[in-house]
């Protein structure tokens, strides 16, 4: 048997000698091995492409695969995995850095280890492309599935009949982890066997089997304490700042770190002999107005120039630059925070020149006192894949990512070691006018805005929506004192409108959703004035924007913002500058630009179907009312909806394009509520809706373990469902249906779901409406699937100050880190632009019913 297995893998390592020179590189030469074992191993390469390379052991070598997004623990992910060389077995225990110019050059841990248990004759199995299989690792388990992909060129994968192209797949089992399937290769990145990470191994932390020259000029380099301790050096009075250069992508692979972009002013601590300073980017003391971060950095006792940013933060702990202009104007400092992202200087110790990793290790050090709620922060730093770290942080709707090559020294100046990408436009303008507000005296209509292109002044725009009340009477009395006859700056003649232009000195911090084809900014929103870069600095970003991921076509009828349709589109706004949500200052202007960009995703959901309607024709510091039905002066792209089936004549109000979103806004409209029907089809509902709704004090992870719930529940009926965000405390679970059955059915039917609920957790839930049995429990109301009953929208803001939004969610998205209002209209703007689909698309083409056996289960007629 023996025999017959060395003749079967003769020559089977041919292949991995062939690619390698081990008098340079440290991996093991390695032979056949020539007993049959059932290990298998996972090594985290960090070579031109970060990948993990899956090895199983049979026929006395480790068969390989290389997969470059690494395992996943989600059934529903379906991972690339190419076939590569067979290696020894010696090589399942490899660790090191493979040197530049070898083949596979870069670092390499092991990230998994353990045995596998093959189903069946993995020769055989090998032979068909279907490999099933059941691991038993320290980060991997279950049953695990290798499929290869057809011979035929194109696809997905574009094989081109190689055949090395397979896909690893986790099959359903209780390891399995739906919408987690990233859990592992983003939380657990360290080594099985050594406990390091890539970038350990990559900066020569611990045991490295990295290969050495003996020549004796390689052993004259630094030694390694010293290249650690840095250069001695006197303390720098001002070190310009490192900037980071924009590009539409962070970059792939393993030599980079990524950062959360944040949303403050960059800011340089310089701690001498307890005196502390804050210098901004350009150098500027301003330790005043940061002076109650003083005493905590004082508290460290060292010598220490700090790099980092002060922000303050919303009630989710995201930076926010109009909180922070706030939070200054009103002196209020205990809304600071610094976050602290770099150590330049330490003690006598000059750090630049040490890789930024060394750098962030004595950062960490130093503030470890601080913990992770205090008000000088450490940065975080992910080592992640770079693209998905961005789309995770637009969809959470942040600012963007800073990728940093985590070998790189501090050098001043732009340079390629420190990348941005953003999920939005965001940037500086200089205001080079105004036109006044139509609400009242002293306020802003809008913000004429220009930028510095070949050095000279372009106009780029204009900015109508937020301002605060406050912020606004604050700009005008500082636009006032600026006032000049001339424009600064060509404008075109609709643009010069009521226009009054002021001196090109105020620099305002404007976010958009991109430009037009004459390069004028789009659904632009003020963030605030700029006080540490003068004006005649600003200059327009010109690498290229992120690119936005295709969006379904707007639906027939739903017009266009864009281009030269967009004043047409608004032109039925009357005070556009009103505003409806004073905290975040958005005007009806900003509601309805959000309206026009949310249309594409949101009409689908809400066209030709009767309306609830909640009004606030005053903002929401006034008086809002429900309505109906629809009021005399309602704009034309509102229309009637009628119902005689009930015996009598009912009337409600619907829309069906991206005119009548407009209309809504016109009408100070701040909720959407849909019914659970289409309007043709009044009287039987084509989808069921729990709204989660939990009491007072009850912890959000029980909420979104309830949605869970919910969604398993209905599985097992054969039914798919979908969540969002109500925008409140809550969730919405809902499931599309055919249009067959009556509404006291289907009522039922919920009803009953609800209820099995209950009794199977009387102590967490409640299906009764009474607020003594709902208390300190989660009611479960399934009477959103009643006849006139509605539900918000999705996609529809709330008319609450803090303007939330409800928001369909990815299942795998749910996480108790996301509350039910985390996305707003003020950071709304990230979140579509990061989508790549609704992820309520499916809702509108599933096919799927209440059977008759879940009807009769549940003792329903």
């Amino acid at each position: 048997m023996a025999a017959r297995r060395k003749s079967k893998t003769k020559g089977a390592l041919e292949p991995y000698y062939a690619k390698r020179h081990f008098a340079r590189t440290p991996e093991p030469r390695g032979k056949l091995a020539p007993k049959q074992g059932r290990s298998f191993v996972v090594q985290k390469h960090a070579a031109r492409s970060l990948h993990y390379d899956f090895r199983l052991e049979w026929d006395g070598t480790l068969k390989s695969w290389a997969v470059p997004k690494g395992p996943s623990l989600d059934p529903g992910d379906k991972r690339l995995a190419v076939r590569v060389e067979d290696h020894p077995l010696e090589y399942g225990g490899f660790e090191g850095t493979i040197p530049k110019g070898e083949y596979g050059a870069g670092s390499v841990i092991v990230w998994d280890r353990g045995t596998w248990e093959p189903e069946g004759d993995p020769n055989k199995a090998d032979a068909k492309g279907h490999l099933n299989f059941t691991l038993h690792g320290e980060k991997l388990h279950g049953a695990w599935s290798l499929v290869r992909l057809s011979g035929r060129g194109g696809g997905k994968y574009g094989d081109r009949g190689n055949g090395k192209n397979w896909l690893l797949i986790k099959r359903s089992d209780d390891a399995a982890r739906p919408g987690r399937g990233d859990t592992l290769v983003v939380r657990k990145t360290k080594s099985v066997a050594s406990g390091r990470t890539i970038e350990d191994i990559a900066a020569g932390k611990g045991r490295v089997r990295t290969w050495r020259s003996n020549r004796p000029a390689a052993r004259k380099k630094a030694a390694p304490t010293r290249r650690k301790a840095g250069k001695d050096a006197a303390m720098p009075d001002f070190i310009p700042p490192q900037l980071a250069t924009r590009v539409a992508k962070p970059p792939a692979g393993g030599d980079w770190l990524h950062e959360v972009k944040f949303d403050g002013y960059r800011v340089q601590c310089r701690i001498d002999g307890g005196e502390v300073k804050f210098l901004t980017r350009t150098g500027l003391d301003w330790s005043e107005r940061f002076a109650s971060l003083a005493p905590e950095l004082g508290k460290l006792g060292v010598n220490a120039i700090l790099d980092g940013e002060v922000v303050a933060l919303d009630e989710d702990g995201v930076s926010d630059f109009s909180r922070l202009q706030e939070a200054l104007s009103e002196g209020d400092d205990g809304a600071l925070f610094l976050y602290a992202f770099d150590l330049l200087y330490l003690d006598g110790k000059d750090l630049r020149r040490l890789p930024l990793a060394a750098r962030k290790e004595a950062l960490a050090k130093l503030l470890a006192p601080f913990g992770p709620d205090g008000r000088v922060r450490l940065s975080e730093h992910f080592k992640v894949e770079g693209g998905e770290f961005l789309r995770q942080a637009c969809t959470l709707a942040l600012e963007g990512a800073i990728s940093k090559r985590i070998g790189s020294r501090y050098v001043s100046g732009r340079s390629g070691a420190w990348l941005k990408s953003k999920c939005v436009e965001r940037q500086e303008m200089v205001v080079v006018g105004f036109t006044p507000g139509t609400t009242g005296p002293g306020t802003i209509g809008a913000l004429l805005l220009a930028q510095h292109v070949d050095g000279r002044l372009v106009y780029a725009g204009r900015v109508g929506t937020g301002f605060t009340q406050k912020s606004a009477r604050m700009l005008r009395q500082r636009l006032n004192k600026l006032e000049t006859d001339k424009a600064p700056v060509a404008v075109p003649g609709p643009a010069r409108k009521d226009a009054q232009w002021v001196k090109p000195e105020l620099v305002a911090e404007v976010e958009f959703v991109g430009w037009t084809a004459d390069k004028i900014i789009r659904h632009a929103s003020f963030k605030g004035l700029r006080e540490d870069k003068p004006a005649e600095d600003v200059a327009r970003e010109e690498s290229k924007a992120v690119e936005s991921p295709a969006k379904p076509a707007p639906p027939r009828g739903s017009g266009s913002s864009r281009g030269g349709g967009r004043e047409k589109l608004f032109a039925v706004l009357t005070h556009p500058d009103r505003v409806l949500y004073d905290k975040q200052g958005v005007t009806k202007l900003g509601l309805a630009e959000y309206l026009a960009e949310a249309a594409p995703l949101m009409l689908p959901h809400v066209r030709e179907r009767p309306l609830s309607l909640v009004r606030c024709p005053g903002g929401t510091a006034g008086k809002c009312f429900y309505q109906k039905s629809i009021p005399t002066g309602t704009p034309k792209a509102v229309y009637e909806v009628h119902n005689n089936a009930r015996g009598k004549k009912e009337s409600y109000p619907a829309i069906r394009g991206i005119e009548g979103l407009i209309g809504l806004a016109q009408m100070g409209v701040l909720e959407l509520h849909i019914w659970g029907c289409k309007a043709a089809k009044i009287m039987t509902p084509d989808r069921i809706v729990f709204d989660i709704d939990p009491d007072t004090g009850i912890a959000w992870d029980q909420v979104v373990a309830t949605a869970f719930e919910i969604r398993d529940r209905l599985a097992k009926l054969n039914l798919e469902s979908f969540v969002k965000t109500t925008g409140g405390k809550g969730l919405h679970v809902a499931a599309p249906i055919a249009p067959r059955l009556p509404w006291d059915t289907v009522k039922d039917f919920t009803k009953a779901v609800a209820t099995a609920m209950m009794r199977d957790a009387p102590e967490r839930y409640v299906v009764t409406v009474s607020k003594e049995a709902r208390h300190g429990k989660i009611f479960i109301d399934y009477l959103r699937n009643s006849y006139g009953a509605t539900f918000v929208a999705p996609y529809s803001p709330r008319a609450r100050p803090e303007a939330p939004l409800s928001m369909p969610l990815e299942w795998k998205e749910l996480t108790p880190a996301l509350r039910s209002d985390h996305f707003r209209l003020d950071n709304a703007a990230a979140r579509l632009t990061a989508l790549k689909s609704d992820p309520w698309r499916e809702m509108l083409t599933l096919r799927q019913s209440i059977s008759a056996k879940a009807l009769k289960q549940f003792g329903v007629a």
